[in-house]
């Protein structure tokens, strides 16, 4: 069983990726063996939708860029969940961050296939209130529309997702309360994908 985080910062190696990073070692620590994966989409060139229709008959996008490599990955079967986590910039998601899920709906058109995979958030904001619960909604309303089974952070902390402040010398290690709601988003989605997967592999 395999966990993939997504980090959708433009920026690689920074608080994102590094809050992306607690989060995933929170899921290895589970029981059960689970394995992670970091995708970084700074290492990847991929453009938005362009509503062309291609992929309604084939597993597969018409655009000439990274994208199709992920498909493979993202729709295997070992794949129980997936952990989104991008920068707030101006109050919501990043522009890669955007393009990757709108360019999902290939997975959507052809059989479900992210359907019953568990769904977490982790969104990093340079304030405290600075629109992370607003960004972990838009992200889970994408999940939503794959069927995914979201999952909150499950604390008090935490309601909706994973939601921390980088200082902009410290980055996120002076966010006490912000890491650990990545630790509980990293729980959540561990336990609920061991529980969905007993037998190792999705339902239908």
């Amino acid at each position: 069983m395999k966990i993939i985080g997504i980090n959708c910062s433009p920026r690689k190696g920074r608080t994102t990726q590094e809050s992306l990073e607690i989060c995933l070692k929170a899921v290895r620590n589970k029981a059960g063996g689970i394995e992670t994966d970091i995708i970084e989409m700074a290492d990847l060139y991929i453009r938005g939708c362009v509503g062309c229709g291609y992929c309604r008959n084939q597993l597969k996008c018409k655009q000439d860029d990274d994208f199709n490599s992920l498909i493979p990955v993202l729709s295997n079967e070992d794949v129980a969940g997936i952990i989104i986590a991008t920068p707030v910039y101006l109050g919501m998601m990043t522009s890669q961050c955007k393009a990757f899920l709108d360019r999902t709906v290939v997975l959507a058109r052809n059989g479900s296939l992210l359907r019953n995979k568990v769904g977490g958030v982790l969104a990093v904001g340079g304030v405290r209130n600075g629109g992370q619960e607003l960004t972990i909604q838009a992200v889970q309303a994408a999940m939503l529309c794959h069927d995914m089974v979201c999952v909150g952070g499950g604390t008090k902390a935490a309601h909706f997702g994973a939601a921390l402040v980088s200082d902009e010398r410290k980055g996120v290690t002076c966010d006490e309360i912000g890491i650990e709601t990545a630790r509980d988003i990293g729980r959540r989605v561990a336990d609920l994908a061991m529980s969905l997967n007993q037998d190792g592999k999705n339902s239908p």
